[in-house]
């Protein structure tokens, strides 16, 4: 036993264990992860993953039934699959008896909602409606309900809401009401047979302990769930009467702190999972909050970057401020005790794996194969020897709309300076810095607030890229630290498993032990800064120019091709 003190200044008594593990599990955009960890020192003992069955359903539904452009839909079963095949697996890998495992905790990616029946079952495994895209998950990145976020913002604005500083004076089309207005409006007989709309995060729980809550963390940063309310029944009234009770029926539920034991493993789930029955089941979370505490990143200051298909930017502060863009402030959003902020990129390694897949010419797979190299390695190697701007491009990081600053899903790619010289390591490199350039854009955001970013953390899949880490350094001019896992998000669940299961009394006293952070792993170089600087200044130009009025291309552009493939979407597949 030993003592620690709180973000509180209590003193409290700390118990470690020498023997127990705890399950971790991360569900990502493609795939799930289980991951084993012992309580006493953070040591991960075997991990193991699942890829969805069905991915992202994003052109057509799993009978044929096509969708409309900005679709983004999950099927539910895939996520118990992981349960079922990736806890099982790592348990195996990391040799540990089940009866050591005193705790599960999951994440999930979000805003994801899961329309259900009373019991829990998703509406698309009612045979009547498989064939409904509104009875499917809806993915965190579904934009199609672009339309509702958008007279959500309005009516807010002019009823000047109180809640809507508190993200940034914008609510985003991938957040639970703009998704639940668009059902309504969309297939309100679906809408009608919804008992419950949920956020995965929870549903997942649900599955776990027989027990329904929402979660502090998307309720405060998805649900607009500020000061312990939701928005008003008027203020949606007016958005459609039909929608005035869609808290009361569709998502209020119980509460849970992060960290909190929501209930105990059932002996349906036990057996799902080859766990112990009755063990601690932890409320659910994000992926990206999740991960900070994995990273050692939860005093005030540290921004934690969790890099992947998208990013997720979050970070602790000490004060409430109105940080332009942000996609939410919570209090104890992220550790109890402190703010947690949110902000974030659509699009990161989204955007790299897009230009590898479709824009790679044949020759340079083919020098990259005799080079005994993957594409990505072959053009990072060729892009590393080039100097700050002898590209001569600049890109903007909007191929999957704008998150943060300027909360836009309309907004799109751009890349300036192409020549008949430009080659694929060129356009590499320059979509490389772009999603450092948007990085740094939030940043100012945050630090012209009056919420200082002192420290850059970066989690993920994208850190194994040591260009890519330089970059962000160098552009953004702070240290870079790195999380000394490649699990982030399970690990980070881990620790939250194992406070559910009273080995920790807390979660800052558990992410000490258990977290694992690299400080200071990349330095910046003085002369690249000043070299970015520069170019930044023209990301910026592009920035404002395209995403603040001053040129509505990219939305026209948009809107047009919504309508013509509403018109004749089968031709235009073809």
């Amino acid at each position: 036993m030993s003592v620690h003190i709180n973000p509180r200044g209590e003193c409290v008594s700390q118990p470690v264990s020498t023997d127990r593990v705890v399950i971790g599990v991360d569900f990502g955009t493609l795939s799930g992860r289980a991951l084993v960890v012992r309580v006493s020192d953070g040591a991960e003992l075997g991990t193991a993953s699942h890829d969805y069955p069905h991915a992202v359903l994003d052109r057509e539904l799993p009978d044929g039934t096509p969708l409309a452009p900005e679709w983004a839909l999950q099927v539910a079963a895939d996520y118990v699959d992981v349960l079922r095949v990736a806890v099982p697996a790592a348990l195996a890998q990391a040799g540990v008896d089940p009866s050591a495992v005193v705790g599960i905790a999951t994440d999930f990616t979000a805003c994801t909602m899961v329309p259900t029946t009373a019991d829990g079952t998703p509406l698309s495994e009612l045979p009547r409606l498989a064939g409904e895209p509104h009875a499917y998950v809806k993915l965190w990145r579904h934009h199609a309900a672009q339309g509702q976020a958008d007279r959500l913002n309005e009516l807010a604005r002019k009823r000047s809401e109180v809640w809507l500083a508190r993200y940034g004076g914008l609510i985003s089309s991938e957040w639970e009401f703009a998704k639940g207005l668009q059902m309504l409006e969309e297939a309100p007989e679906v809408y009608a047979e919804m008992a419950h709309f949920v956020e995965a995060a929870d549903w997942i729980v649900w599955q776990l302990c027989g027990t329904l809550t929402r979660n502090a963390c998307t309720a405060g940063y998805k649900g607009i769930y500020q000061d312990g309310t939701y928005p008003s029944r008027d203020f949606l009234a007016e958005l459609n009467p039909a929608f005035a009770d869609f808290v009361a029926d569709k998502i209020d539920r119980p509460m849970a702190r992060l960290g909190d034991r929501v209930g105990s493993l059932t002996a349906e789930a036990a057996a799902l999972t080859g766990l112990p029955e009755g063990i601690a089941v932890a409320t659910g979370n994000v992926d990206a909050h999740v991960t900070a505490p994995a990273a050692r990143a939860v005093e005030a200051g540290q921004m934690v970057a969790i890099m992947g298909t998208s990013t997720c930017h979050v970070m602790n502060g000490d004060v409430l401020r109105e940080v332009p863009g942000m996609c939410g402030v919570v209090e104890g959003g992220i550790t109890q005790g402190l703010w947690g902020y949110e902000a974030g990129q659509s699009g990161v390694g989204d955007i790299f794996g897009w230009y590898l897949t479709h824009q790679v010419p044949a020759a340079t797979r083919e020098a990259a194969a005799a080079a005994g190299l993957g594409v990505h390695e072959y053009l990072t190697e060729l892009a590393a020897r080039q100097a700050v701007g002898e590209h001569g491009l600049v890109a903007l990081d909007w191929h999957s709309g704008n998150r943060s600053v300027l909360v836009d899903h309309d907004l799109s790619g751009v890349v300036v300076g192409l020549t008949l010289a430009t080659r694929p390591e060129d356009v590499y490199r320059a979509l490389l810095e772009a999603t450092a350039f948007g990085t740094r854009a939030i940043i100012e955001a945050f630090d012209g607030a009056g919420v200082p970013v002192k420290e850059l953390v970066v989690a993920g899949g994208l850190l194994k890229n040591a260009l890519l880490m330089q970059i962000y350094a160098d552009v953004t001019n702070l240290p870079l630290s790195t999380i000394g896992s490649t699990q982030g998000p399970a690990l980070g669940s881990a620790i939250h498993a194992a406070v559910a299961a009273g080995e920790y009394p807390d979660v800052h006293a558990a992410a000490e032990v258990m977290g694992r952070l690299d400080r200071g792993r990349y330095v910046p170089i003085p002369a690249n800064v000043l070299a970015y600087d520069a170019l930044y200044d023209e990301y910026r130009t592009l920035h404002d120019y395209f995403g603040r009025g001053a040129n509505e291309v990219m939305h026209r552009l948009k809107a047009r091709r919504r309508q013509v493939r509403a018109q004749a979407p089968a031709e235009v597949d073809a």
